[in-house]
């Protein structure tokens, strides 16, 4: 069994998420805690944020896969740039300290031209030191885990090779203690390892071997699931509905139905409205109760 849900809006609050996904037929979700574009978070009113574990609790939602902003890079050349996103990570870690036992998944960034061994150690140091403030603010551990989001390996993306990710885990394991390994993962999206070069399509076992080697499959914990507008290692990174893209549905039922990917929370991060996601997390249900 997997976990089906899609992006839904913070804007009317959190227990609304969770009655807007009910309405889709998801049982758990994705939300951006401020604007994906940056920006400051919402104030959240304790009370909600009560109503909402509640509301996942009734219903049997599996983890949600909260996302980090999109204007965030911990590996840019820009140390303003670093600064700022390492401060809306915080924040958002923060204000998620309510939410406990869930993920936060975030692109770790573009080493803009710095080259990755920079890039991949100010990612890991920043996660260090964002961890560090957020136990200091509020004198609790960090209550939901970090995900490193796969990447397409656009331009000077970090990430677009299980390699990239499995050294921002051990540099970071020795900056901050190899207990951290509790407190960090990975969120393995379809489209973005597709045009990454890493063939789901017919050689999907291959790959997750692949990823255990480098990396290990316990560090997988979430995916995005979505088609590509993409030939595999295109480095493009377009998503597309699923099976309209070149990926298509034959290879996203086999990925949804892997017996090494259940009990993981899957979100929907195709080109959809309402009446489309819901479309589509009635198909993932259907693959998975028609084996």
């Amino acid at each position: 069994m997997i976990y089906i849900g899609n992006h839904v809006s913070v804007t009317a609050g959190y227990e609304a998420m969770g009655r807007e996904e009910l309405t889709l037929g998801g049982n758990t979700f994705a939300f951006f805690p401020r604007n994906p574009r940056g920006g400051r978070s919402k104030p959240v009113k304790p009370e909600d944020i009560e109503a909402l574990k509640v509301l996942l609790e009734e219903n049997g939602f599996g983890r949600l896969v909260v996302h980090g902003a999109y204007t965030m890079n911990l590996c840019s050349s820009r140390e303003d740039v670093r600064g700022n996103s390492i401060e809306m990570m915080r924040d958002d870690l923060i204000l998620l300290q309510d939410l406990p036992g869930n993920y936060y998944n975030f692109h770790p960034g573009s080493h803009t031209g710095q080259g990755i061994e920079t890039g991949t150690d100010q990612i890991a140091h920043a996660l260090a030191s964002i961890i560090e403030q957020v136990e200091g603010s509020t004198g609790r551990p960090i209550a939901n885990r970090i995900l490193l989001e796969t990447m397409s390996g656009k331009g000077s993306e970090v990430g677009g090779r299980f390699e990239d990710l499995k050294i921002i885990i051990d540099k970071f394991l020795d900056i901050a203690g190899a207990e951290r390994s509790k407190d960090i993962g990975v969120c393995l999206d379809t489209c973005h390892i597709w045009d990454g070069g890493y063939d789901i399509k017919d050689d999907l076992d291959g790959v997750l071997a692949e990823f255990d080697r480098v990396i290990g499959l316990g560090y997988l914990h979430a995916v995005h699931l979505n088609d590509s507008k993409n030939k595999c290692g295109s480095h493009k990174d377009r998503h597309e509905k699923l099976g309209e893209g070149t990926l298509g549905n034959d290879a996203l039922k086999r990925v949804v139905r892997h017996p090494l990917l259940q009990d993981k929370p899957f979100i929907l991060e195709t080109p959809n409205d309402d009446e489309g996601y819901r479309k589509e997390i009635a198909a993932v249900k259907s693959w998975i109760t028609a084996r």
